[in-house]
């Protein structure tokens, strides 16, 4: 897969990143930062999150966008928007590459919002910017003249035609002209909206690093709240991974969804039936980005919140499990320094005890008000206020804090 013009530093092998495992995510921004002059911002920071530990850091959409946060583009081709200028965003992208952190661009591609009227009198045609499609771009469900959509619907704007060869085409060049940029990993948005062997394609034709997923439906639940089994809910995520040709990672909705309940005191639903972890790192821990909350869930959204007086037990959680951990910008950045310190202290420890995405996990508690587990056989954690240490000389604390404490053999 020669790539000449990556340089010398960067890898051009699609699946090393995956196959090593030890990747650290920063999702930099939140619902409000293109109030905030941001590429400016995050450029400052940069140092910081170099010496943090971060590999990576997802970036909010960075092309011409409708809305302010960037989900419904209209021009991909211009880096001109409501974060800063293209000049502001290259000068981002640079400091980045500097300090050997890839950046991650956000790919919309479910939807685009037309420039006018088309068929039915619908803003269904793209006449006048790049990528100056006509109706067959778009999904005959949501106006256009072209196919029915391949997933589900993103409602009220024109979803676009995957299953057109022409769109992929574009959509494959606009992918690799984001690469020559400087954007190195890619998160591919409301993936649900279109067939992840399209993902799969772009992928192989644009060949970003890393590549992660946003494949979010419901868990399951009763009248009761949250069930206890959610592995129907995993399994679609891990149908979603496989159907891209594994070469994409996924958000680990699932296991979100359960860590927020389970630290209100409900930590037997940590351990599944077979005694692994029950989210899609129980099952596939290679691909599985396991987070806390992002700009939908958390920020001022709000839409799914973990419940902000147990964060620390959240990070304490994914930060010494397998699959790939991802941090939220406003817990590292607006939550005050004792957070972003303890949150650099327990990725310190993953890094030193040579944590990756697929070390073994051996559940030893999982109680009501009690979690803990033994990861790699050399790092043992515990969450919840249940009183718990280690049997064994061997352990010496690393850290602890808020109802968490993580142990290392000495």
């Amino acid at each position: 897969m020669g790539n000449t013009n990556n340089g010398p530093e960067e890898s051009t092998d699609l699946g090393a990143v995956l196959r090593n495992g030890r990747e650290i995510l920063l999702q930099g921004f939140n619902w409000e930062s293109h109030k905030y002059d941001w590429w400016r911002n995050l450029e400052r920071k940069v140092p910081d999150i170099a010496k943090s530990g971060f590999t990576s850091v997802w970036l909010p959409p960075a092309s011409n966008s409708f809305s302010p946060e960037g989900y419904l583009p209209q021009n991909l081709y211009s880096l001109n928007s409501s974060y800063g200028s293209e000049q502001l965003l290259k000068a981002l992208l640079q400091k980045l590459k500097q300090y050997k952190v890839r950046p991650m661009a956000d790919i919309v591609i479910n939807h685009r919002i037309g420039t006018t009227k088309g068929h039915g009198g619908m803003y269904n045609r793209y006449d006048g910017i790049p990528l100056a499609w006509n109706e067959h771009a778009v999904t005959s469900c949501t106006g256009g003249l072209g196919n029915k959509s391949t997933g589900d619907n993103f409602h009220g704007v024109p979803n676009i035609d995957h299953s057109q060869h022409f769109v992929r085409k574009d959509i494959i060049g606009w992918l690799k002209w984001l690469r020559s940029v400087g954007f190195q990993d890619f998160r591919f948005d409301f993936a649900r909206g279109y067939s992840a062997k399209y993902v799969k394609e772009y992928i192989e034709g644009a060949k970003p690093i890393f590549s992660v997923g946003e494949y979010w439906d419901s868990c399951n639940y009763n009248g009761h709240g949250l069930d206890y089994n959610q592995d129907s809910h995993r399994q679609r995520i891990v149908n979603w991974i496989d159907a891209t040709g594994q070469l994409s990672a996924a958000f680990d909705f699932t296991t979100k969804g359960i860590l927020q309940e389970a630290v209100k005191g409900q930590f037997w639903r940590l351990r599944d039936p077979q005694g692994k972890p029950p989210g899609v790192m129980g099952w596939w821990p290679s691909r599985a980005v396991t987070f806390i909350d992002n700009h939908d869930t958390g920020s001022t959204q709000a839409h799914w919140p973990f419940p902000s007086n147990h964060i620390m037990e959240g990070y304490a959680y994914i930060l010494t499990h397998p699959g790939i951990p991802t941090v939220f910008y406003d817990h590292f950045y607006d939550w005050g320094n004792s957070i972003h310190e303890q949150i650099v202290k327990l990725m310190d420890i993953r890094r030193r005890q040579d944590i990756h995405s697929r070390s073994s996990v051996r559940i030893l508690e999982s109680q009501h008000n009690l979690y803990s587990a033994i990861i790699a056989e050399k790092l043992c954690m515990k969450i919840g206020d249940g009183s718990w240490c280690p049997t064994g000389r061997e352990w010496a604390l690393a850290t602890s804090g808020y109802r968490y404490a993580v142990w290392q053999k000495q």
